[in-house]
């Protein structure tokens, strides 16, 4: 059975990893999918572990070393040596995506060393052909890069330096993409989303709402138009991550039959968690 939504704790990631065993092709599949979804600019491997970095966007998803293979674990102190200071060269402090492939070897390194853990995240997936949608999208998705990004900066109240660097992940996204953006005649853009279709999977991605037009059932509108975008392009499966504190955003997501699959943490030098 897996963990409730409740935050797990110091030794609660490995612990799922454990019941995980029989999942963990389906964990690697959507690993596959997200770095598709979301792609760095720049991208190398140490042995199965994944060293993403991306200059001009600081996402953490972006900027992180992701091991993906649990028996991956020669060479711990070096390997992190040699990655930190590929992140040094980008100007950023290293981080580690911590997942149910990361080996215990390297993440008790980590605690010994006294690494700090912080941003859970869960990973979450539906079967589209068990939701319940309408038979017709409320809003087509877009396919202007720009005018998407504009919206999302707009609706997450980001400050458009950023705009080149997201431009440049999204524009960067191979597989097929549909760019939601729902709108007000008087303020502009209020709530945007993009799915993203790799053959059977779907992942929705960044949904947001403006702070002023939460809790009047936006989300709920964009998020069935984009799965219904989804089901109609023969996607079988929604993915998506959402943060282990949000709780309206997961309860949204357990509406739409959305279950938790696995989780995810960061992990950075510091005081031990």
């Amino acid at each position: 059975m897996l963990p409730s939504t409740a935050t797990i704790g110091a030794d609660g990631l490995i612990m799922h990893a454990t019941s995980l065993k029989g999942s963990l092709p389906l964990v690697r599949r959507l690993e596959a999918v997200g770095f598709r979804a979301w792609p760095a600019s720049s991208v190398h491997y140490d042995g199965s572990w994944q060293v993403r970095l991306t200059a001009g966007h600081p996402s953490k998803r972006l900027n992180s070393v992701v091991p993906l293979d649990p028996s991956d674990h020669r060479d711990v102190d070096i390997r992190l040596e040699k990655a930190r200071r590929k992140f040094e060269a980008y100007g950023r402090l290293m981080v580690v995506r911590e997942t149910p492939l990361a080996p215990p070897v390297l993440m008790d390194f980590l605690r010994q060393q006294g690494w700090q853990c912080f941003d859970e995240t869960i990973v979450m997936t539906a079967d589209l052909a068990a939701i319940d949608l309408p038979d017709t999208m409320d809003h087509l998705p877009s396919h202007d890069v720009g005018r998407y990004v504009d919206a999302n900066l707009a609706v997450e109240g980001t400050d458009p330096i950023r705009k080149p660097a997201l431009a440049e992940v999204v524009s960067g996204i191979k597989p097929p993409s549909g760019l939601f953006i729902i709108e007000d005649g008087e303020t502009g853009p209020v709530a945007t989303t993009l799915c993203v279709q790799d053959n059977d999977l779907a992942g929705i991605m960044s949904l947001s709402v403006s702070p002023a037009y939460r809790r009047q059932g936006l989300a709920t509108e964009i998020l069935a138009s984009a799965l219904r975008w989804a089901r109609t392009r023969s996607a079988k499966t929604a993915w998506l991550q959402v943060t282990a504190g949000n709780v309206p955003a997961i309860a949204l997501y357990h509406r739409f039959n959305f279950h938790e699959v696995c989780r995810y943490r960061y992990w950075q030098p510091g005081t031990e968690a």
